[in-house]
């Protein structure tokens, strides 16, 4: 027994055009009385949409365009901005201009789409995020997608991305930052002119960041501390490293994300107090 239409679309993120409805099986009929009973919404001419269909979806259809960037990437499960906008990938020569709250990225990825694909492949997100967003934003989201598997980093460097900007976030993207935090860290260290080491082994126990020889950065996540266990562990760390000889600095994800002026100052600080090294 073949599928629903709407239960078609439904497994689909409630949104398809007519073409790929006809050749699914389903007549210009079937499509007209799944409007007439509500269980579908015409968009446009062609497309169609469920009520179960996303805002992102819908808005995919309204210009014929794809879902991409930091719209995308939070979808995807990645790192991401809190832009509330709608970004979406459409042709070049499309004319069918959206919602003034979307994003329109105009130029072709570097993945083949299908013609009426309404999701871009992950290639072609990672491409739109490295022409729209900061660099360090575009890097954190970049090494999200290395992180969970999604991408690998041989993949990335043979991909022809045609783009200086996406190019230069390639070449600072590596595969040692935890979270988007370590990486807008990393941005922040290293516009105070001071080399920063990731992941370095101290005692038998990793680290965020070593500045120098005795200068340790350890960066709270977003969802860091749910538990007090966990903040039980990490200042038996910090004593553990102050006993050692060394400085400890520790920054939240608010820090980080959003008073990188407060951290920049306090490692020139800690820097220009010789904090950073080893006293003889």
């Amino acid at each position: 027994m073949r599928t629903p239409l709407d239960t078609w679309m439904r497994q689909r993120g409630g949104v398809a055009h007519s073409s790929d409805l006809r050749t699914a099986g389903y007549s210009a009929h079937e499509m007209r009385s799944a409007v007439e009973a509500g269980r579908a919404e015409r968009v446009r001419r062609s497309w169609l949409v469920t009520p179960q269909c996303s805002r992102a979806h819908r808005a995919a259809a309204e210009v014929s365009g794809r879902v991409t960037c930091v719209t995308a990437a939070k979808r995807l499960g990645l790192w991401s901005t809190d832009d509330p906008r709608v970004h979406l990938a459409i042709p070049s020569t499309s004319s069918r201009i959206g919602d003034h709250d979307h994003v329109l990225h105009w130029a072709p990825g570097p993945a083949p789409v299908a013609r009426f694909a309404v999701e871009d492949p992950i290639l072609n997100v990672l491409y739109h995020v490295g022409r729209c967003q900061e660099p360090s934003d575009a890097a954190a989201i970049w090494e999200s997608a290395l992180r969970i598997g999604l991408v690998t980093l041989p993949q990335l460097r043979r991909t022809q991305w045609r783009s200086t900007a996406v190019q230069n976030v390639l070449d600072v993207v590596g595969t040692l930052s935890d979270s988007g935090v370590e990486t807008r860290f990393l941005a922040i260290a290293r516009s105070c002119g001071v080399d920063v080491q990731q992941q370095v082994i101290i005692d038998g126990h990793p680290v965020d960041a070593l500045i120098g020889e005795r200068l340790v950065v350890q960066l709270d996540g977003f969802t860091h501390h749910r538990k007090p266990k966990d903040r039980r562990r990490d200042l038996r760390q910090d004593a553990r490293l102050a006993l050692l000889g060394y400085t400890v600095l520790r920054f939240d994800y608010q820090q980080v994300m959003f008073d990188p002026t407060y951290v920049q100052q306090t490692i020139i600080n800690a820097v220009a107090q010789g904090l950073h090294r080893a006293r003889r």
